[in-house]
């Protein structure tokens, strides 16, 4: 009698789900493997991160494993066994293996030299094509069937599928126009999960500014800054925005970019307890406050304290702006104090910007409801990976490492069930 051929459905053609069809192909030729995906096309979120350079991981994984793990911060022991299992050297390794070479830029992060992700995708559907692994597009997750098969919503109506193994890869509710709404949570908490919001991660923040600060300065970046709030610091730069209201009185100014985005969750979950949070911005990071003080002392004969900081500073345009807005008039003739304002200027923010908004969440299915494995301990033969998961990393290649990670992971679990299934 022939063995029947086992089958895994792979619900998300995002990394995650992508990795794990690569790994369960290549090392489970015999499988019937489909992947499914609410969009028309596969990872439209994997191909926006690309749209200015794919950052794929950071040299850290390669020079130094365990200071990369924890940048994953409250899931680092969860996330450290598997970077070891499948870290940022596999990953570059898997990325010659599809004819995608790759460089490390400035700034320690890890590019594909096409720099896009489309050569990259493309080389990987290419492959996953070539070992009969299929692809649904246009099929929604949407929960179960009584007899446990996977339930679609599709333009033709409902339809359902049965599998040996299920990984949902479904992705977190930022950019929901890119196909991921965080929709299907409540549908894992009737099943008695753990769930916890999602919130937005690597996000901007809506800010307390004057109404009289001037609104040509808005989409104005603020480059080469220190930011630093609690114990944690970052440099690099960020833009003020205005975000439109129905009244001048509900125009709300906001701040995001690089820097804003490598304290967010701390700084989102001070907000969450206190109902604010003071940034501290560095105006002149690669200045000391001896320098500063001692630019300012000098001569400033007729020159308004504008033109005074612009010659002796370079504090000019949204910076020069910015700190009068945030500082009172009476510090900006101090020299001592205004000088501190200019190492220390506060910001108070009062709310993350929309998740929708946002590069990447945090929360969603607890990780404690995962084994080793990441199989569903209560539902056997259901798998989950990536950004669904209540996990979180900054940009900087981290995440994507993370999510192909998880996948790789997964994949070999499943194998692995699938094998106790005889």
């Amino acid at each position: 009698m022939q063995k029947r051929q086992k089958s895994v459905a792979i619900i998300g053609a995002g990394a995650a789900g992508l990795m794990a069809a690569d790994r369960l192909s290549q090392c489970c030729p015999d499988l019937v493997i489909q992947i499914f995906d609410a969009m028309p096309s596969p990872a439209r979120k994997f191909l926006m991160a690309g749209k200015s350079g794919l950052n794929i991981s950071h040299q850290s994984g390669v020079s130094d494993p365990e200071g990369f793990a924890a940048h994953y911060g409250k899931a680092a022991d969860w996330m450290r066994p598997m970077l070891q299992a499948f870290g940022a050297p596999d990953i570059l390794r898997w990325m010659e293996s599809l004819g995608q070479e790759y460089f490390v830029g400035s700034s320690n992060r890890i590019f594909p030299k096409a720099m896009k992700a489309s050569p990259l995708l493309r080389a990987l559907m290419k492959r996953l094509e070539a070992r009969g692994v299929t692809l649904a597009p246009r099929h929604r997750w949407i929960g179960w069937r009584e007899d446990g098969q996977m339930l679609f919503a599709t333009a033709q109506g409902e339809c359902s599928i049965a599998a040996d193994a299920c990984l949902l890869s479904l992705g977190g509710p930022s950019w929901p126009r890119l196909g991921t709404d965080g929709a299907f949570l409540p549908l894992l908490a009737e099943r008695g999960m753990i769930c916890h919001p999602y919130r937005p991660a690597n996000c901007g923040f809506t800010i307390r500014m004057p109404e009289s600060f001037d609104t040509n300065w808005a989409g104005e970046p603020l480059q080469s800054v220190g930011l630093s709030f609690a114990d944690q610091a970052a440099q690099g730069g960020f833009v003020l925005s205005l975000r439109a209201g129905e009244s001048h009185q509900e125009a709300s100014w906001s701040m995001e970019g690089g820097a804003i985005y490598a304290l967010s969750a701390r700084l989102r979950d001070a907000i969450e307890m206190e109902g604010s949070a003071t940034l501290s911005i560095d105006l002149r990071p690669n200045m000391s406050m001896e320098q500063i003080r001692e630019r300012l002392n000098r001569p400033r004969g007729k020159q308004s304290i504008s033109n005074h900081l612009r010659r002796s500073l370079k504090l000019q345009g949204v910076q020069a702006a910015l700190l009068k807005a945030l500082t009172d008039k009476h510090v900006m003739n101090d020299i001592d104090q205004l000088a501190t304002a200019i190492k220390a200027l506060p910001i108070t923010l009062t709310s993350p910007r929309p998740i929708a908004e946002a590069i990447s969440t945090a929360g969603g299915v607890a990780l404690e409801e995962l084994n080793e494995n990441m199989m569903v301990k209560r539902m056997p033969g259901l798998f989950m990976a990536g950004e669904m998961l209540d996990w979180e990393a900054p940009t900087g290649g981290y995440l994507l490492t993370g999510c192909l990670s998880q996948g790789h992971r997964a994949a070999l679990g499943m194998a692995s069930y699938l094998e106790t299934l005889g």
